[in-house]
């Protein structure tokens, strides 16, 4: 099988997760590419038998780019296995109206590219503080306090289930492609 990895990221851990993705496929035994939907003109979708789209949630949205690629390939993405992992500080946590909020936007993308991913997963992300500016960073200092959160201004916190993204991959790999 030959599964496809497309990606759109802001800090870095959308990209570092898919990453992951494709090394633990590729152990697997499967062929994969890793596309970032910035270098994604041109290419020919149906010659793969798997997609794997991921894009990151910032104010309540995922990354344009995303969603353009989406929609372009949607036709090839409508035949084929395809998993959506929506990445977020959100999915970190178990506050019930986040975890609705979550879905509300991941029910957004599927309409707003007027197709619906085989599987969605919410993927926990990271504070990439190496990655901000000085204003994201009172901002994502504000947020963590809000949660309780404790962390250094001057390095990342990673709240990733590497473990669960493994666990994840094998399950949704076992699954039948759609008819």
């Amino acid at each position: 099988m030959t599964t496809l990895i497309a990606y759109a990221t802001t800090e870095g851990q959308t990209r570092k997760i898919c990453r992951f993705a494709a090394d633990h496929l590729v152990e697997l035994g499967q062929s994969v590419e890793l596309l970032s939907v910035e270098d994604a003109e041109g290419m020919d979708a149906h010659r793969f038998d798997a997609a794997i789209l991921a894009g990151s949630v910032h104010a309540g949205k995922v990354q344009p780019a995303l969603l353009a690629f989406a929609r372009d390939h949607g036709a090839a993405l409508s035949r084929m296995k395809t998993l959506y992992l929506q990445v977020s500080l959100s999915a970190a946590g178990h506050d019930p109206q986040e975890w609705a909020e979550l879905a509300r936007i991941a029910d957004g993308v599927a309409a707003e590219i007027g197709w619906t991913p085989g599987r969605t997963a919410q993927i926990a992300g990271a504070f990439r503080f190496t990655q901000y500016d000085f204003f994201r960073t009172l901002a994502m200092r504000w947020i963590a306090h809000q949660k309780g959160e404790e962390v250094d201004p001057g390095g990342d916190k990673e709240y990733t289930d590497w473990d669960g993204l493994r666990a994840l991959l094998d399950e949704w790999r076992s699954e039948a492609p759609p008819s």
